[in-house]
C-alpha cells in the first residue's frame, strides 16, 4: 500500500508538469492578447461583415446580378461596327477577255477597305433580329491604279427563324425568376451564416464553461483531498476512500489541462470564421434571456412557400424542361429561316459621288430550309428523351414540394418546444447547483460520502452543459426558421426588406 501511495505522489508530479504549459500560456496570453467581449448577436453580426463566407455568397450574388444585366442589356439596341482596314490581294485569277480569246489566267494585285455601323435591335416576340445598317467599301487595282467605291447609305433588314422555338422568349420568362432565386438565396446563405456564427458561439461557451467547471472541480477535489487526509490521520475516512479522493484530484488537474487545450482550439476557430487577428481572445457573453416566441405552424408554412428560394427553383425546373422539350422538338423539325433586306447603294470613283443620288436600290430576300429526310428515328428518339426528362422533373418537383411542406412543419414544430426545453435546463441547472451545495455542505460536517459527493457533482456539470446545449439549439432552430421562411419573427417583418443594406455593407 505505501508503494502505491509513493507511485500516487509521482503520478501528481507528473500531472502538475505537464498542466504548467498551459498555466503559463494562459498567464502570457491575458498580458499580450487582447480580449474582447462578444454577444452572439455581435458573434452573427461579425460573420456578416467580414467572415470569408459573407465575402464569398455576396460576390455569387453579384455574379447573377450581373448576368440579369446582360440578360436585360440584350434587349436593348446594340451598336456594332464592324471594319477591315487593310485587306491586300494578290492572285493569278481566270478573268473572260472576248468571245476570241475565251477566258485567260492573269495577275491581279488588289488593296481594299470595308467599314460598316449597324444598329441592331432583337424582337423578343418573335425571336428575330431587326437591324439598319450603313457600310462603304473602297478597293484599288494596283496595277493601274483604279480606284472604286461602293456606299450602302443606308440598309434595313430582319432575320427571323421559323422553326417555332423562341430562345429571347424563354428567356424572358427563366431570366427574372433565375434573378429572384439569386436574391433569396443570397438572403437564405445569411440565415445559413448565423447558424454557422451561433455554432461557432456555443462551441467557445460550451469549452469556457468546461474550463470554468474543470477549474471549480479541481479546486474542490484539491479541497476535499486535504480535508481527506485530515480525517484519515484520525481515523473517521479509510484509505480507500482518501485513495478516490486523490485520484478525483489527479482526474480533475487532467481534466483542466484538457479543457484548457479546448478552449484555445474553439477560441481559435472563431476568431478564424470571424476574421479576427491571432491576437484577439474572445469571450462569449451567453445570452440570459430568449424571446418568448411561439410560430403558428400554418403561417410559416405560408411565409416558407411564399420567401423560400427552392420553391423558386422548383418552378425554373419546371420551365426549363418545358424549354428543352420545345427546343429539341424545333431542332430535329424543319428548319428555315429567313432573311430579307431593303437599302440603297452605289458605286463611284470618288468616294464623295458615291454619296450621291441617284442611287440603285437594294433587295434582298433569302429562305433557307433544313429538311431531314430519313434519320432512322433519331429526331423521335431525341423529342422523347426530353419529354421523358420532362415528366422526371414534374414527378420530382411535386415530391420535393411533398418533403418541404413537411420539412417545414417538423422544423416549426421542433422550435416551438426549444423554448420549454430552455426554462427545463435552466431550472434543472439551479436545482443541481442547490443540491451540490447542500451536498457540500454535508459533506464537510461528515453527513455524506465521497461517492455521493461525486455524484452530485456530476449532476451539476451535466447540467450546466445541458443548458448550454439548450440555448444553441434554440438559437440554431429560431436561425434555422428564419432560413427556411426568410422572415424575422422576432421583429415581424419580412428579411427582403434588409437586402439593399446588407449589400452596401
Amino acid at each position: 500500500m505505501k508503494t502505491r501511495g509513493y507511485n500516487m505522489k509521482w503520478i501528481i508530479v507528473v500531472v502538475f508538469l505537464t498542466g504548467l504549459p498551459f498555466l503559463l500560456s494562459a498567464q502570457q496570453r491575458s498580458s499580450e492578447v487582447l480580449e474582447v467581449e462578444l454577444s452572439l448577436d455581435d458573434v452573427i453580426e461579425l460573420a456578416g461583415k467580414q467572415s470569408l463566407y459573407s465575402f464569398r455568397i455576396k460576390n455569387m450574388y453579384l455574379s447573377s446580378y450581373w448576368e440579369f444585366r446582360s440578360f436585360r442589356a440584350n434587349r436593348l439596341p446594340s451598336l456594332i461596327m464592324n471594319t477591315t482596314p487593310i485587306n491586300f490581294d494578290r492572285s493569278v485569277r481566270s478573268q473572260f477577255i472576248s468571245e476570241e480569246e475565251g477566258d485567260r489566267f492573269i495577275s491581279q494585285s488588289n488593296f481594299s477597305s470595308q467599314a460598316s455601323l449597324s444598329v441592331q435591335q432583337n424582337v423578343p416576340w418573335t425571336g428575330g433580329v431587326f437591324d439598319v445598317t450603313s457600310s462603304l467599301s473602297r478597293i484599288q487595282n494596283l496595277d493601274n491604279d483604279g480606284v472604286q467605291y461602293a456606299s450602302v447609305p443606308v440598309s434595313i433588314g430582319f432575320t427571323q427563324s421559323l422553326n417555332g422555338y423562341n430562345q429571347l422568349r424563354w428567356e424572358s420568362r427563366i431570366e427574372p425568376l433565375k434573378f429572384e432565386q439569386a436574391k433569396l438565396q443570397y438572403l437564405q446563405s445569411r440565415e445559413s451564416l448565423a447558424i454557422q456564427a451561433a455554432n461557432q458561439f456555443f462551441t467557445v461557451a460550451t469549452s469556457e464553461i468546461n474550463r470554468r467547471i474543470a477549474e471549480v472541480n479541481y479546486a474542490n477535489a484539491d479541497t476535499l483531498y486535504r480535508i481527506g487526509k485530515g480525517r484519515f490521520e484520525i481515523g473517521t475516512v479509510t484509505q480507500d476512500e482518501l485513495l478516490d479522493l486523490e485520484l478525483g484530484l489527479l482526474n480533475a488537474r487532467l481534466e483542466l489541462s484538457r479543457s484548457e487545450v479546448d478552449l484555445r482550439q474553439a477560441n481559435a476557430s472563431l476568431s478564424s470564421f470571424l476574421g479576427l487577428g491571432d491576437d484577439v481572445w474572445v469571450k462569449c457573453i451567453v445570452p440570459a434571456e430568449i424571446p418568448e416566441l411561439q410560430i403558428e405552424v400554418d403561417r410559416a408554412l405560408s411565409l416558407a412557400l411564399e420567401n423560400n428560394p427552392d420553391i423558386l427553383g422548383y418552378q425554373r425546373q419546371m420551365l426549363e424542361a418545358a424549354r428543352s422539350v420545345q427546343q429539341t422538338r424545333a431542332n430535329n423539325g424543319i428548319s428555315a429561316n429567313i432573311r430579307a433586306n431593303l437599302g440603297l447603294n452605289k458605286n463611284a470613283e470618288d468616294i464623295d459621288l458615291a454619296y450621291q443620288s441617284p442611287f440603285l436600290e437594294q433587295q434582298q430576300v433569302r429562305v433557307g430550309l433544313s429538311i431531314p429526310i430519313m434519320d432512322w428515328g433519331v429526331r423521335k428518339g431525341r423529342v422523347e428523351m426530353a419529354r421523358s426528362n420532362q415528366e422526371v422533373t414534374e414527378a420530382t418537383v411535386k415530391q420535393a414540394l411533398i418533403d418541404f411542406e413537411q420539412e417545414a412543419i417538423n422544423s416549426v414544430l421542433d422550435f416551438n418546444l426549444q423554448e420549454e426545453q430552455v426554462a427545463i435546463s435552466a431550472k434543472a441547472d439551479t436545482i443541481a447547483q442547490l443540491g451540490f451545495n447542500v451536498t457540500m455542505q454535508r459533506f464537510l460536517i461528515d453527513k455524506v460520502d465521497v461517492i455521493r459527493l461525486n455524484s452530485a457533482r456530476n449532476s451539476l456539470d451535466a447540467a450546466r452543459r445541458s443548458y448550454i446545449n439548450a440555448l444553441r439549439r434554440y438559437w440554431t432552430s429560431y436561425y434555422g426558421i428564419r432560413q427556411l421562411t426568410l422572415y424575422d419573427f422576432e421583429n415581424d417583418r419580412p428579411l427582403i426588406e434588409e437586402l439593399d443594406e446588407l449589400l452596401q455593407q
